[in-house]
């Protein structure tokens, strides 16, 4: 019943700041975990950053910590990722994921969302 929608991805270059949004719709967003993974060409995709349930903790892999930040707007039922200092290796399609049931330690499972936006494209020129 959730559906997730991303926007604000684009080309970027290297050392340059990107922002993007995921706008949520359905019941029971605050109780939902939201997330940010990424997958690039060939590649697994791999975990970003998440927000366990309505905490406002945010959780962040080791490769995008101090660059990125997550944050949550419940009252517009959307989460957003603030990207800086990017680099080459952040160029991925992004996608937004939600889940309702999962535990705080499968934030980094992709595997265990259940909700998936279809993504927007980040590039990072060099």
């Amino acid at each position: 019943q959730v559906q997730l929608v991303e926007s604000g991805g684009g080309l970027v270059q290297v050392g340059g700041s990107l922002r993007v949004s995921c706008a949520a719709s359905g019941p029971n967003f605050r109780g939902l975990t939201m997330a940010w993974f990424r997958q690039a060409p060939g590649k697994e995709r791999e975990f970003v950053a998440a927000i366990w349930r309505s905490s406002g903790i945010t959780y962040y892999a080791d490769s995008v910590k101090g660059r990125f930040s997550m944050s949550r707007d419940n009252a517009k039922n959307q989460v957003d990722l603030q990207m800086n200092t990017l680099k080459p290796e952040d160029t991925a399609v992004y996608y937004c994921a939600a889940d309702a049931r999962l535990i705080l330690s499968s934030l980094r499972n992709s595997y265990d969302y259940d909700y998936w936006g279809q993504g927007t494209q980040v590039t990072v020129s060099s």
